[in-house]
């Protein structure tokens, strides 16, 4: 049995009187790619931010490598480095091209010469289909292109691990498949993902696992087959079958728009 790359142990995290999640333990292997759904504010998106250490936990611990990067003392520029997080609204710097954008961590945390960082840039930019808007800012890029220059910054680092926190749910719906056909690609490439999102169709193809989180606590975990057709829980159950009967009653509107 391989080790996982990474690992959480009991994390925890509680603000103030408020449990957002308590006793998480989480496996993700090399070249998977796993995928959290649940219902809005069970603490998806916090897990990832406490995770990649942008969020401070109150309890647990997550390893990389089997190293400990919740250990005090721990470099969290470094950690950031390796985890790179994709975030639901781009932020990306909008006085800076998208080749800039994609550029500068390369150039300000890993000091690569410039024509390094260019080189490393384009091609990402490339895996990512927008080499042809190196030279555009944000506000001439759609959203989801802006979303890919985002996924593609992330990518440059050369990171172990990838996280997505709802990566297209900031964008109008005819622009989603772009930024999932991304990451669909990402996956079969073997790049080691933790996706949280909302978007059943990309859960059911792409994940080698979906967990469903709900009330800060893992409910059940398997592959899609077993989430989809053969879930344990009732709770899981009929938290797709809404989910799913929404999702294939707004195709069905859009149809009839169509």
């Amino acid at each position: 049995m391989t080790n996982p790359i990474l690992e959480t142990r009991n994390l925890t995290k509680i603000y103030g009187q408020n449990v957002i999640f308590k006793d998480i333990n989480l496996k993700v292997n090399e070249g998977e790619t796993i995928v959290i759904i649940g219902p809005s504010g069970t603490g998806k998106s916090t897990l990832l931010r406490c995770i990649n250490l942008l969020t401070s936990h109150n309890g647990g611990q997550v390893f990389l490598d089997n190293q400990e990067i919740t250990a005090k003392g721990h470099d969290e520029d470094k950690v950031r480095q390796q985890i790179g997080m994709v975030f639901q609204n781009f932020l990306l710097f909008n006085h800076l091209t998208a080749l800039d954008n994609v550029m500068i961590g390369l150039t300000k945390v890993k000091k690569m010469p410039k024509d390094k960082a260019k080189e490393k840039a384009m091609e990402e930019l490339n895996r990512v289909g927008l080499a042809d808007r190196a030279d555009h800012y944000p506000g001439q890029l759609s959203g989801g292109q802006q979303q890919r220059v985002a996924i593609a910054r992330a990518l440059a680092m050369d990171p172990r691990v990838m996280l997505f926190d709802e990566p297209t749910s900031a964008l109008d719906p005819e622009l989603i498949g772009e930024v999932l056909g991304v990451m669909a690609k990402l996956a079969k490439d073997r790049m080691t993902m933790l996706v949280v999102t909302h978007e059943m169709g990309f859960a059911r193809e792409v994940a080698d696992r979906i967990v469903f989180m709900e009330k800060g606590s893992i409910v059940e975990e398997g592959s899609p087959d077993d989430l989809f057709y053969h879930p344990k829980h009732d709770r899981t159950r009929e938290f797709l079958w809404k989910i799913t009967e929404l999702y294939g009653k707004k195709e069905k509107e859009k149809g009839a728009r169509e």
